[in-house]
């Protein structure tokens, strides 16, 4: 289908600062097939925080999750006052599901139902083709394909905007280059690396490459621990911007010339900056949620066995973090160092 001449356009998707990047390229390619679409985005406070000042996205309803059923009844009201022409509903989640039935539109797109999740397809009367599990990246790209809109270029325009360079050139003023920024955690312990590991691949990236180590991440237990682990055994600790924040996050990933991550939402930021990106992967498949477009020669997959084909699948592997070892990643640095940094000189 082809969107109208001046498009009311909803984007529900809600959470996960992954499929939030994920999601910037169908913005992004909806602005300029179509300039003057307004377009409305719900989503919750960390996607909120990633988006502030984008110049594609119009407005952001921000859904209170911890409200309850005072949340919805919230966004109830505020939909019931915005009609749209199209909704596109990217989450096959329960909370999105809800919030696209509340939406006032003709239309509703979401994925088959072979693909989608938790009745998600009930809310929509317009569904993509059916097709095999792919890379979430691709699925949010289909949207494209079915508004009859061209996908390339492929474009983040996620900044740092001009108003934060002057924090970023603070913030690196004294801190020579190479750097790499280290991401400490993820919003799931099933997916974090061994803390020992950090404190003796840190010592290794400055005594061995000569790398400037960056710490990022967010404020949690989990990643506070890790830095107060880090300054006190590392013989070289790492500068500490732990909680800076997504927009700052944004800059620091933007400052570094390499990013070292498990599976979380800074490795797709750093992805969709056109950083260099150690992907640290045991739990979920990369071959649907790796960094896109994949890099192989510098992703670790510790989730696949030897010899196994590449799972398109929404299954977990617990306990495969552990399988990564300092040495495997450092094998990935100096790949990085040879094929990517050296050549970019």
């Amino acid at each position: 289908m082809k969107l109208p001449p001046h498009p009311r356009i909803a984007i529900v998707l809600l959470s996960a600062v992954g499929d939030v990047v994920h999601a910037l390229p169908v913005v992004n390619a909806i602005k300029r097939h179509r300039p003057q679409s307004n377009i409305t985005w719900l989503l919750q406070d960390a996607g909120a925080a990633l988006l502030q000042g984008h110049p594609a996205v119009d407005e952001i309803l921000l859904f209170q999750r911890k409200a309850g059923v005072a949340g919805f009844v919230k966004m109830a009201m505020e939909l019931a006052e915005r009609p749209f022409d199209v909704v596109l509903d990217l989450q096959c989640y329960f909370k999105a599901t809800v919030l696209t039935a509340l939406c006032r539109a003709p239309i509703k797109i979401g994925l088959d139902p072979s693909r989608a999740r938790e009745f998600n397809w009930l809310a929509n009367n317009r569904h993509l083709p059916a097709r095999p599990v792919n890379h979430v990246q691709e699925h949010f790209l289909e949207f494209l394909d079915y508004l009859e809109i061209p996908r390339e270029p492929v474009e983040w325009n996620l900044g740092p905007w001009p108003e934060e360079r002057d924090w970023q050139k603070h913030f690196f003023r004294t801190l020579p280059q190479p750097r790499v920024a280290l991401v400490a955690g993820t919003s799931n312990p099933r997916k974090d690396w061994i803390p020992e590991n950090w404190v003796r691949l840190n010592d290794a990236l400055q005594e061995q490459f000569g790398l400037t180590t960056v710490l990022v991440g967010a404020k949690s237990a989990r990643e506070t621990a890790l830095g107060q682990k880090m300054a006190a055994e590392c013989r070289h600790p790492p500068v500490n911007a732990l909680g800076s924040g997504l927009r700052r996050l944004v800059a620091l990933l933007d400052g570094c010339d390499l990013v070292i991550s498990p599976d979380t939402g800074p490795l797709h930021l750093a992805g969709a900056l056109g950083k260099p990106v150690i992907g640290l992967y045991g739990y979920n498949s990369p071959a649907r949620v790796g960094p896109w477009p994949q890099e192989t020669r510098l992703l670790i997959d510790a989730f696949h066995d030897p010899g196994e084909q590449p799972q398109m699948t929404f299954q977990h592997r617990s306990g495969r973090m552990s399988r990564i070892t300092v040495e495997d990643v450092l094998a990935k640095v100096e790949i990085w160092k040879k094929e990517f940094f050296q050549k970019r000189k």
